[in-house]
Parts: structure tokens; sequence; C-alpha cells
């Protein structure tokens, strides 16, 4: 069985690289995601430098722009914009890939997605340029946009929802036709990620309904807490979502491109299960020191965004087992000998182990910002900013950079060159250390108390708010550094696409060991994890009734700038 498992897979890899490379099809449809997704970057990247440079007060900005605008957009473009649709692109390239290529039909869903996206993106900046939704990212009201603001969120969702009906039908069709067999890895981890999209957004797409109808006026008030709690429901599982993606490329593509093996199929396809079933009750912890909340709740919200420390043990596990296993197949010898047979000078290997390290902080700084005590320390300073961009910024941004050096040159026919790998390294070097110097010192300057969410501010020239400023100096170089690094990656990415040789770089997939055991078909039963996904979501957000049932007054809307 473990044979046929073997030859189901090698004939699948063999049928799908016949037609992708070939099918331009599909491979236009991701790089149609992808050149808005880093066009979304460079933008995005803009704004983080004025909004860094602003806040450490090294910048004045003009009186038409200000930092409030710059935090939203930037917030927007590089949280949901750029991480979408890289998403998006990825994993149907690889989706494709994997299952012999894309339905017709499927195809055309997910053009539909990716304009009605577009569309939502136009929509949602335009409204901010206007300088009529200065909300930050988590557009928590009583802070109000205009209604176009929000009918833009909507856009953006119903193109992921489009997308993800688009995979859902692909799947169904490949197991369908595959009776008895598993997916392969690398679709599992699609399935994955878009039946977290669908079920995290609903929450969100509910505020965002509530908030079109109070922005119109056909409401009055609305109801604060059931807001944030709504978007957190979605923004706990985004951060959820990002993560998967990058772990389907450790799992399935690292192996790979280091010579090794995967180290359980099995295994992966159990995180996955996990992650999705526990990832949307937690959203709370976000909340934790609002009031109005229960500590009941919030104890309940705390085990289950822990829980999801279990499969990221598990995967910290298996990675690590991959390169002892591997390094020590290249001849490494003592006890860390075969860190040294790693392949260190290939970006698609660098940048994704730099991110894999530097999780191990973000995990630890997780754990922090979910304990109830020491949230109550750190919750509303620059020490939550730093843990963002050390988890988002490093963990998923660096993983998705090491992705690209293989899938754009993989879906422009085109050749991944030495000269390219050099500045893969080079850039992945200036964003480390760009990230170290700011997220650090973000978080340092966090626990001495600089609030984050504000502009740039002594407080009167207070002495404690004058003991903030030398950090804020060291994390606008590090903003500079960052820059230069999104600017050497839209070039690289660019390049790739359009200016590299012709030619065929692979779609790097990983193969089970020799005696690896079979894959048992129970965990394709995807119908019986949205059950249980379910069944959680329901345990753990049914106090927000209380929230409905004895809500305070609502708030009309606000416009603060």
């Amino acid at each position: 069985m473990v044979l046929k498992n073997r030859e189901t897979h090698e004939t699948v890899e063999k049928h799908s690289k016949k037609i992708l490379g070939v099918n331009t099809k599909d491979a236009k449809l991701s790089l149609a995601f992808l050149t808005v997704s880093f066009i979304s970057l460079l933008i995005g990247g803009v704004l983080g430098l004025l909004q860094g440079l602003e806040r450490s007060g090294l910048l004045q900005l003009p009186s038409w722009l200000n930092y409030y605008q710059v935090l939203t957009a930037h917030g927007i473009l590089l949280l949901i914009v750029f991480t979408a649709t890289f998403s998006i692109g990825y994993l149907y390239a690889g989706f494709s890939h994997t299952l012999g290529g894309l339905l017709a039909k499927v195809r055309k869903m997910a053009w539909v997605g990716f304009v009605l996206m577009v569309i939502g993106v136009v929509l949602v900046v335009t409204t901010i340029v206007m300088g009529d939704a200065s909300v930050m990212y988590t557009f928590y009201p009583p802070l109000a946009a205009a209604p176009m603001f929000y009918i833009g969120l909507v856009f953006i969702v119903l193109g992921i929802w489009a997308c993800c009906f688009g995979v859902f039908v692909n799947y169904r069709h490949w197991r369908k036709t595959h009776r008895g067999q598993v997916t392969p890895l690398f679709a599992f981890f699609t399935m994955g990620v878009f039946v977290l999209w669908f079920f995290g957004s609903i929450s969100v797409t509910v505020e965002v309904f509530m908030l079109i109808a109070w922005s119109l006026g056909w409401i009055e008030t609305i109801n604060v807490m059931l807001s944030r709690t709504l978007f957190w429901s979605f923004g706990h599982t985004l951060v959820n979502i990002w993560y998967i993606v990058a772990i389907s490329a450790w799992y399935v593509v690292i192996p790979k491109i280091i010579g090794g093996r995967l180290f359980s199929d099995k295994l992966a396809r159990v995180v996955v299960i996990a992650l999705v079933i526990l990832n949307i009750p937690g959203g709370f912890h976000h909340t934790i020191v609002d009031p109005g909340i229960t500590q009941n709740v919030k104890f309940l919200h705390l085990i289950m965004s822990i829980s999801i420390g279990i499969p990221s043990l598990m995967t910290a596990f298996a990675m690590f087992a991959v390169f002892e296993r591997t390094g020590r197949k290249l001849g490494g010898k003592g006890l860390f000998g075969w860190i040294k047979k790693l392949p260190w000078k290939d970006v698609r290997f660098l940048a994704p182990m730099i991110a894999m390290i530097s999780f191990i902080p973000g995990g630890a700084g997780g754990i922090v910002n979910t304990s109830n005590q020491l949230n109550q320390v750190i919750h509303n300073t620059m020490w939550v900013v730093g843990h963002f961009h050390i988890t988002v910024g490093t963990s998923v941004v660096l993983t998705f950079f090491g992705i690209c050096y293989w899938l754009i040159p993989y879906l422009s026919k085109r050749e991944f060159t030495p000269q390219m790998n050099k500045l893969g390294l080079i850039q992945t070097y200036i964003w480390t250390i760009g990230m170290i110097l700011m997220a650090g010192s973000m978080h340092l300057v966090g626990l001495l108390g600089d609030p984050r969410r504000t502009s740039n501010t002594t407080y009167g020239d207070h002495e404690v708010a004058l003991s903030w400023v030398p950090y804020e100096y060291v994390f606008a170089i590090g903003g500079t550094l960052l820059m230069i690094g999104v600017i050497i990656q839209v070039y690289a990415v660019f390049h790739m696409m359009f200016l590299s040789p012709k030619g065929y770089t692979e779609f790097p997939i990983a193969e089970p060991e020799d005696d690896a055991l079979l894959t048992p078909l129970w965990t394709e039963r995807w119908g019986l994890w949205i059950v249980l996904l379910l069944l959680v979501v329901v345990m753990a957000y049914a106090p927000i009734m209380s929230l409905i049932y004895n809500a305070p007054p609502g708030s009309p809307p606000f416009k603060t700038w």
C-alpha cells in the first residue's frame, strides 16, 4: 500500500509536470495574484517607512497626509491585501501542480475572485486616501469610516470566498476521480487554509454589514464590544491562516530543497486538522483587557489560544528532525555537525529557515500576550507592534520571500539564476537585521510603556516619554533597512517574472521516506473536521449572546481626524 501511495504520487507529479509550465492559464492566474501582492508590498512598505519616521520624530508628515491615514493604509495593504493575494497565488499554483491542473470553471471562479478583490482594494484605498477612513487596520467602532470603506471590504471578502469555493469544487472533483487515494499533501494544506478563510471570515462579514448600516445612518448606535469580538474572531484566525500557508512550504517544499524527504505525511495532516479545528476560538485573548467579558470566557479562550502550541511544537520537532536526518545523510558528524551540511547559501532555504527560528521568540511573545496578568503590562504598548512584526513580518513574510525564488520563475517559465540567489541572500540578511532592530526595540520600549496606535509625542517633554526616544530612533533605522529589503524583493520578483533567462525551474515537492507508513484515508474527512470546528466555535462563542441580550448603550459614529 505504501508503494501504491508513492506510485500515485509519482504519477500525479509526472502528470503535473507535463501540464504545468505548459498550462499557461493556471500560471497566469497565479501571477496575477502575485503581481497585486507585490505592488501592495511596495506601497505598504513605503507607508510603513513614513509611519516609522514620523513615529520617531524624524519626519513631519504634510498636513494633507496624517499619521493615522498612513497607519490604516499600511495595515490594510500589508496584513490583508499582500498576504491574501500572495497566499491565493501560491496555493492555487501548488493546487494546480499537485492535482494535475485546475478545472476550467474553477479557474473562472478564481478570476472572478481576483476582480472582486481588486475592486474592493481600490474602494478601500481610495476612501483612505480621501481622508474618510483613518480607522486603522482593526477599524474598531466608534471610529467610523465612510460607507465606501466597508463596502470595499465586502468586495474583498467576496473575492476570497470565490477562491474558497473554487478550491472546494476542485478538491471534490479530484476525490471523485481518485477514489481510495489521499490527496497530495500540498493540496491538503490548501484545503485547510481555504476552509479557515471561509469560516473565519463569516464573523467579520457580519460585523462589516453592521458597520455599513451604522455608517449610512440606518441605525443610530452600534454595540462596540460585539463588533470588537466579531473582528477578533476573524483576526485571530487570519494570523493562523498565515501560519498554515507558511508551514505548507516548511513541510512540503523545504525537505526537497535541502535534499531530504518528508518527515511524516500523516503527522503533517494531523497538524493541519488540529489547526483548522482549534483556530477560530481564541479571539478573545486579543481583547483580554476589555470589560464586559467574564473571567470564565477569557480563561476558555486562553486555553484555546495556548492549544495552538501543540501542533506548533509538532511542526518544530518534524522540521528539525528532517534537518538533522538530511544533514547526517550528507555526511554531518557529531552532535551538531549536520547543521553545517544544510544549504545556507541557498536563499530558498535560508529565508524560510530564519523564518522558522524567529517563530521561537515570536511564539514566546504570543504566550505573554495571551496571559491575562502579563497582558496588562504590554497590551497598549509598542511591544504588541514588535510582536506582530517578529511573527508576521519575519516568520510568515520571510517564508513568502523564500517561496518567490522558485515559484515565480516556475510560473514564468524562467530560470532561477545564481545572480538572483545572491540578491536573495543579501535581501534576507538586510531584512533580518532590519527586523531585529525594529521589532527588538519595539519590544523593549513597549516594556517601558511607549504606547502604540499614536503619532509622535513627548507628552510635553515628560522625562518618561523622552526615555523612549533612543528606542524610537532604532526602530526608525530598522524600518529603513526593511524598506531597502522591500525594494530589493520587489525588484527580484519582477525580474524573475519578466527578465530572467527562459528555462525551467522545478516546483519542489518532497517525497516520503522509502519506509514511510501509509497515510490513512480518515484524514480526508473534511466534513467531520468542519463539524468539529463549528462545535468548538459554538462552545467558545456562545457567551457572545450575553453581549447582545445584555448590550450596553451603543455608540454613535465618531470621526476624530
